[in-house]
């Protein structure tokens, strides 16, 4: 460590402006700016914010008991092993996700308040909506993106099919009288179920829940034909017999469920759909504490024991930079465009 030998005779700096160099360079000069710098550097790090010193409120587009609880829970538990500090879960379920977006965007920009912000709020609502009380680019600051998932198409036990195209052959001469679920409309859940009616040419009807929860009760109750949900969300009873898978949404085939095929494997490669989501704080959060933000949450994702209890939910870990999730929101939002347009909906107000 650099030490100050100061010379022991008292030593005269001249005013810049009297200088004929203000840049001087000469060794005794040098020493006295390094000693300066060592000086200040205790001042300089107690100045910078200390995050988190305080309880993290994390607001969430869905109601209690949502797959995305349990994958957060684990989060939270080593958030807090690392930081000391909770992080607590905010459900604000509704509008697509609008209440927990709106209510991200107007809350105070000092890091304690962040978002779950999902493919619908930022992705799909910009093409849906005519007018949004929040904007996906300006409303916010990207800290990591957080978790990936697929889908799977399934189906109540009683429908006599076992795969997709046993499905649509079943489902085509009935017309709307086959209902499909979503867990909110004008979502990723739903559009898969317009795209593969686009496809298939079907006219399933569409039964919007606000939350994964509700959707599966009323698939597993036979109130709705098919859902497009999680794998997490219906895999109890699909290990019961309540309902049956047909298909998943990821290019591969789930490591967990190795028997059901891809949509593209089963001809509709346009299904092949990726679900996920991120963190967010509101626009104006200082950089250093989003700085210290990505720190703490990549930190956690890249935890063995995150990753692990994840990868048996079906889920992906996906830590990143500030910069490589506004490139990620920035080409997803591209793609939902075309898809939206192809579907041609469009949110009532």
């Amino acid at each position: 460590m650099n030490s100050c030998n100061w010379p022991p005779v008292p030593v005269s700096f001249p005013h810049p402006f009297e200088m004929e160099n203000p840049m001087n360079t000469t060794p005794l000069y040098r020493q006295a700016l390094q000693c300066l710098a060592l000086l200040a550097l205790p001042l300089w790090a107690a100045a910078q914010p200390t995050w988190p010193d305080r309880p993290v409120r994390i607001v969430v587009p869905f109601a209690p008991g949502n797959t995305l609880d349990t994958s957060l829970r684990v989060v939270a538990e080593e958030f807090r092993k690392n930081t000391g500090q909770p992080l607590l879960i905010d459900s604000k379920p509704g509008g697509s996700g609008i209440v927990a977006a709106q209510f991200v965007a107007q809350a105070p920009a000092d890091g304690y308040t962040l978002l779950l912000g999902n493919t619908s709020m930022l992705t799909i609502n910009p093409h849906t909506f005519s007018k949004l009380p929040y904007d996906p680019e300006k409303s916010f600051k990207p800290v990591s993106n957080f978790l990936g998932a697929a889908m799977v198409m399934a189906v109540h036990s009683s429908v006599p099919a076992n795969n997709l195209q046993e499905f649509i052959a079943w489902a085509k001469p009935q017309g709307d009288k086959v209902s499909f679920a979503s867990f909110t409309a004008g979502n990723s859940s739903h559009f898969t179920g317009v795209i593969l009616n686009q496809r298939a040419g079907l006219s399933m009807t569409h039964v919007p829940f606000n939350g994964t929860p509700p959707a599966v009760q009323n698939l597993v109750g036979g109130q709705v034909n098919a859902a497009f949900l999680p794998l997490l969300a219906v895999k109890p009873h699909l290990d019961a017999g309540r309902v049956k898978v047909l298909a998943v949404t990821s290019p591969q085939r789930s490591a967990l469920m190795p028997q059901v095929a891809t949509f593209r494997e089963q001809g509709v490669p346009d299904l092949e759909i990726y679900i996920w989501s991120s963190i967010q704080a509101p626009a104006g959060t200082p950089d250093a504490v989003i700085a210290q933000a990505n720190r703490e949450i990549v930190r956690a994702l890249r935890s063995n024991e995150v990753r692990e209890k994840w990868r048996a939910m079906d889920f992906e870990t996906l830590p990143s930079t500030p910069e490589e999730l506004t490139r990620f929101v920035q080409s997803d939002l591209k793609r939902w465009g075309e898809a939206v347009r192809l579907s041609g909906f469009k949110a009532s107000e």
